[in-house]
């Protein structure tokens, strides 16, 4: 019972770091499965191959290079929603071993995509504050803190996972106060 809680943990954390990239966690995860580090579920055993270490490697400095380029990240985040959404359930999914097949994919499509549509919703809505209030500027920084928190979230989900979860909790809020004032003084400042 405590594998299967710790595995759940594991596999939202995932997803909660898919949220700001959609790579990073997949390649994390990769790694770690092929090192031995991480059990993945019956079918996912193909995350921990070479083939896909090398294909997550490639898709996440890809990834990571797009959001830096003005006009693309923008355009990247409303493709990224669905994408993180996938991605967050395919995390969850293959990181719950032992589970019935109902269950795990239950609480792969509710607790793994969902938490990764919250961070990637979060994420879309502080580009867009930043975009309009530095006319894109300033997302150079949004980037950048994204993939430090998608990386950080990866590696914390499987070393720390119950941490992992609470990090990601903390990082939405911030993340979502941070619009929220910024709306509220321009709003002020409006009157």
């Amino acid at each position: 019972m405590v594998e299967a809680l710790l595995a759940v943990c594991v596999g939202v954390g995932l997803a909660a770091a898919a949220g700001f990239r959609i790579f990073v966690p997949l390649l994390v995860m990769s790694l770690a499965a092929h090192s031995g580090h991480l059990q993945l579920a019956h079918g996912f055993e193909w995350i921990g191959s070479w083939p896909a270490i090398v294909a997550f490697s490639v898709a996440t400095v890809l990834e990571i290079c797009a959001y830096y380029i003005p006009w693309l990240d923008n355009l990247l985040d409303s493709m990224a929603t669905p994408a993180a959404v996938v991605a967050g359930t395919v995390l969850t999914a293959a990181a719950v071993a032992g589970l019935s097949p109902m269950l795990q994919w239950s609480l792969a499509i509710i607790a793994g995509g969902g938490v990764a549509a919250v961070v990637q919703s979060a994420t879309v809505t502080t580009r867009a504050a930043s975009s309009v209030a530095t006319a894109g500027f300033g997302n150079f920084i949004v980037s950048s803190v994204e993939a430090a928190a998608s990386t950080l979230l990866s590696f914390l989900a499987i070393i720390l996972a119950p941490l992992a979860i609470l990090l990601a909790g903390v990082l939405v809020f911030l993340l979502v106060r941070t619009v929220w004032v910024r709306r509220s003084w321009r709003a002020r400042a409006a009157v």
